[in-house]
């Protein structure tokens, strides 16, 4: 069971390969998902700071490109969580007071 960390929030266990927006959310992590998981609007946006967050997907990598983000810098709704990771959210619902969007897909 892959544990996670996030800045601010502590520590929780969570399934094998469950999307890490979903873990955050689930997990009382107000994490943005304005897009509903579909890796085009980059607010479910995490700072990776420890552990091995996997492959990017062919959606992810084009939209972290586009934007010319840094290497540790992931899409939640993007990642299967199979390891241990320590991450820091860069968008909350409760810092913009908006609605988190619609919950992603599993």
């Amino acid at each position: 069971m892959p544990k996670i960390t996030v800045e601010g929030f502590g520590s929780f266990d969570i399934e094998e390969g469950k999307k890490l927006v979903l873990a955050l959310e689930d997990n009382g992590v107000p994490i943005m998902h304005r897009c509903g998981g579909n890796a085009r609007c980059t607010t479910c946006r995490v700072e990776i700071l420890a552990g091995d967050p996997g492959q990017l997907t062919e959606g992810e990598k084009n939209i972290i490109e586009a934007r010319n983000y840094e290497s540790n810098i992931r899409l939640s709704c993007q990642i299967r969580c199979h390891d241990d990771l320590a991450v820091k959210p860069v968008m909350l619902s409760t810092d913009s007071n908006a609605d988190a969007g619609p919950r992603p897909q599993d």
